[in-house]
Formats: structure tokens, sequence, C-alpha cells
């Protein structure tokens, strides 16, 4: 792990934007769908409901939350000079997503560049560090980060356990110099364990299973997950890479008001607090009413957190997560 204690960026997050698909499913509707017994799937997942789309778009939903963060961050679109959409759900492969949602916003032609980034899961935490790296630089005043996720139309209903896990989501930020105040991003950490690259994977719409090829079957166009491997990996990498992170940052767990995780999965939340040495009250966990919904898992966690009044300017918060790969990652803010 490359972990230093460089001084820490004087970058905000400015404004978030929420958007939620209006159609609510109940884990008992997944029930009957997938021919599992009452209750099971909110049993096996820990969720209750999530949001899938009926028939909005990526680039609509990635829109409205960004209209709804540029207003929380009084940020003019016209000082917007980068859109980074950071999603595993991309809209299609070529061009990227963020083009798309930069046309969907209107955003003045030529007046910002676009690119994607998928570091799967933890897709915005990249591309937050990204965006906090390049303002800190004077390279942009305003980075607008939106990351919209899909997971509703490639879930497997073979696989109940983790196709009930899923919701669908976009958040935006606006990420700004800090204005007056303490806010500032510091000391990102990302690891990858590659050993473990096939316990959550989507193998189609590439060159190995390329959709023109008779051998693709339509399977491969569906996500699948090792759950229970994909935890027992966790409970071996994440101590340690926690012990690490503490160590060359010079903090420890008890610095933190507040936690916020990715949602990955009921065991993978009850992890921070069974296994990991976080204690309940820090931890923010929207799990039961949104699902998994990716890469906007932690800024949707984040966004209602800071709606919900748990979150407040000034407050130190450590963003933490895994993602497909396996990779782990940590980030230090004071919000």
């Amino acid at each position: 792990m490359n972990v230093e204690r460089p001084p820490p960026r004087g970058v905000a997050l400015a404004g978030f934007g929420v958007y939620l698909p209006e159609r609510r499913v109940p884990s008992e509707e997944l029930d009957s769908l997938f021919g599992t017994p009452p209750g099971w799937v909110e049993r096996a997942t820990g969720v209750r409901e999530r949001r899938w789309v009926r028939d909005e778009t990526t680039e609509q939903m990635a829109a409205c939350a960004a209209r709804r963060a540029l207003v929380a961050a009084d940020v003019d679109p016209d000082d917007v000079g980068l859109v980074i959409a950071a999603s595993a759900s991309p809209r299609q492969l070529i061009p990227c997503t963020a083009v798309f949602v930069q046309r969907e916003l209107g955003l003045r032609e030529g007046g910002s560049a676009c690119f994607d980034v998928d570091a799967t899961c933890l897709s915005w935490l990249v591309a937050l560090d990204l965006a906090a790296l390049l303002v800190d630089a004077g390279r942009h005043r305003a980075i607008l980060v939106v990351t919209c996720e899909t997971a509703s139309c490639s879930l497997n209903p073979r696989e109940p356990e983790s196709a009930g896990l899923f919701g669908d989501a976009a958040v935006a930020t606006v990420v700004t110099r800090s204005r007056g105040a303490a806010s500032a991003i510091g000391c990102p950490s990302f690891e990858t364990h590659s050993s473990g690259a096939n316990l959550a994977e989507f193998v189609g719409a590439g060159t190995r299973h390329h959709p023109n090829d008779s051998a693709t079957r339509a399977e491969m166009n569906m996500f699948h997950m090792q759950g229970k491997a994909l935890v027992k990996m966790a409970r071996r990498i994440v101590p340690p890479f926690l012990d690490r992170y503490f160590t060359a940052t010079g903090s420890s767990r008890c610095d933190y008001g507040v936690v916020v995780p990715h949602q990955a999965s009921r065991l993978g939340v009850g992890a921070l607090t069974e296994r990991f040495g976080f204690t309940p009250a820090q931890v923010v966990s929207n799990l039961a009413t949104r699902g998994n919904c990716i890469a906007a898992s932690i800024p949707l966690a984040f966004a209602e957190a800071v709606e919900a009044g748990r979150i407040a300017r000034g407050d130190r918060v450590l963003l933490l997560g895994s993602g497909a790969g396996v990779t782990l990652g940590a980030m230090d803010l004071v919000y």
C-alpha cells in the first residue's frame, strides 16, 4: 500500500444531488419473481425494498441529479470544466457516458471535457480522488462527478441472493475549492487483490464473449457473484488493509464520527461493527431501503446522511468500500 500523509487537499464536496427511480420494489415482489419462499429475499440480503427504473435513461437520471447538485453547490453550469461519469453500468461502450450527461444537461458546447471512470463499486471514490487532485492543482474551478447505476437490467434470477441485493440510483457531486471552511480531502488509498477477480463479474459485452460471437450465451450478459467467497476474502484482507491505512495516516477508528461504507451486503455492512472495529453509532447504512447501488452506494448514503443531519460541515468522515477485482478503498475527508 502506497499511503503517505500529504497535506490535505483544500477542496470541498460543494453540493450533492440525488435521483431515485419512482418504482419501489419490495422484497415480497422478488420472492414471487424468483420463486423463493415468502420473506426469503429480505432475510438473505437485508434489503426490504429497492428502486428500479421503469423507462428512465442513464443520462436522464444523471442529469436530474446533476442539476440538483449544481443548485445545492451554488455553481453556475458554465463553471464546470470537467464531467466525470463514475459507474459500472455505462450507457454504452462508446462514447463515454459523461458525453451524454453533458448533452442532456445542455452544458455549453466545448465548455467542459468528459471522461468515464469504472472501478466498479469504488468508481465514485476513485473519481472523487481524481477530481480533488485536479481542482487542488488549479486545473478546474468546478468538477461534476455523476454516478448513475442501473443494475436491474442485468440481474440473474437464477442467483436470487445477488439479484435481490441491488438497486438503481443516480448521485451527482460538485467538487470545488474550499470556500473559507475547513473542508478538505486527504489520504486516499486503494489496493487490488486480483486473485478475487472472478468472484464478482459481468463477462459479456467485451472482447472475451463478444455479442457477435455465436458462442456468447444470454446468461453471460448477467451479473454473477460468489457472495460467500467474497465475504470470506473480505474478512481476510480488510482488517490488515485498515491497520495499514491507520498506521500510515496516523489516525485510528475512533477519530471518525461517521463512517460511510459501500452498502455491499448485509454481511458486509455488519462486519464493520462485528469484525472491523467500528461502533454502530459510527456506521451509516441505507441498505434496507436502497439496496446495493454499486458505485452510487457510497455517495447516496453520504448525501442522505447529510440531508438527515447526521453529517454536518466540519465533520471528519471516513469513506470505505470494496469493489470487484477485488479492490479496497479508503478516504479521509472533512466535510
